[in-house]
């Protein structure tokens, strides 16, 4: 359903996309628009995954790396992706208090997971197993490539919006012009919003069978949403744009699932999980060499 619903937004956005680029400068006008969105975000998507770990302030974690905490959690994520059967990720690790975690890169070839310091030191180890299950899944799903081409087309839809008043009076009138100008881009936002909040809900449902239990996501995504209204990520507060892709929202713990939040409720999460989790057997993870009940937070 999750997929479908996807489906459907991508295509009332390139029919909004259409419909706006015909009333304003007709079929060329239209392509001109989409081919300069379309080359912006291409440049976006070859180089996206380096430029936002580097906004963000990661830093990988290598083989070097000898703190235990830190190689564990490397160790388990590496588990993960075999489970998932996707190559192993490259890993970062961001200073920050907040509880949180993000997946980036163009395919699951060159993917990336990254995970805050209060991630590791406020959840379990059976909760931060949940939480980059649940990012992997991002990378299996080709998220990054769909977020890509819903921000390739809301670009494109913008751009024509801006030039709805130098360009469009002859067709749509001064009135229809403003109108364009305004609504646009804000149906574009709400559709990409709703995107974004779909590819959420199939991350938790595919990320709860990577791990192997819901509830242990279920318990994290709690935790996240409880830590995020208690701390500041600086990072993530710095460069707004990119809260969407953090599990839950990092700007603040407001969890309303309305037309424009970036993210589903979590109490709406939640809930679907713990009926996932009543629909199954839970199973654990002894074979890939997770832990089946951990002591505590790792911190």
């Amino acid at each position: 359903m999750g997929t479908a619903k996807t489906f459907i937004l991508l295509a009332m956005l390139t029919g909004l996309f259409m419909a706006i680029g015909y009333l304003i400068g007709g079929i060329p006008g239209m392509a001109i628009a989409f081919t300069v969105a379309a080359a912006m975000n291409a440049f976006s998507y070859w180089n996206a995954d380096k430029i936002v770990l580097k906004m963000q302030g990661a830093r990988e974690l290598t083989p070097e790396t000898t703190t235990p905490m830190l190689r564990t959690f490397a160790n388990d994520v590496a588990s993960l992706a075999e489970r998932a059967g996707l190559p192993a990720p490259k890993i970062y690790i961001i200073e920050t208090p907040q509880p949180n975690a993000f997946a980036t890169g163009r395919n699951p070839q060159n993917a990336a997971v990254a995970a805050t310091t209060g991630l590791l030191g406020m959840l379990t180890r059976e909760e931060v197993a949940g939480v980059m299950a649940h990012e992997l899944a991002h990378v299996q799903n080709r998220d990054t490539l769909t977020m890509t081409i819903t921000a390739t087309i809301a670009g494109a839809i913008g751009m024509l919006a801006n030039f709805a008043l130098f360009f469009g009076r002859e067709r749509a009138g001064l009135i229809g012009s403003l109108a364009i100008m305004i609504i646009a881009p804000i149906a574009a936002g709400l559709v990409q919003m709703a995107i974004s909040r779909s590819r959420e809900y199939e991350a938790d449902a595919r990320g709860a069978e990577i791990c192997g239990n819901p509830l242990w996501l279920a318990s994290a995504l709690e935790k996240i949403e409880r830590g995020a209204r208690a701390s500041v990520n600086v990072q993530a507060e710095r460069n707004p744009a990119m809260a969407h892709m953090y599990i839950s929202n990092p700007l603040n713990g407001q969890g309303a699932d309305n037309l424009f939040s970036t993210h589903p409720s979590t109490t709406n999460r939640v809930a679907a999980l713990r009926r996932m989790a009543g629909e199954q057997m839970n199973t654990s993870l002894d074979e890939s060499g997770l832990a089946r009940r951990a002591a505590g937070p790792w911190g």
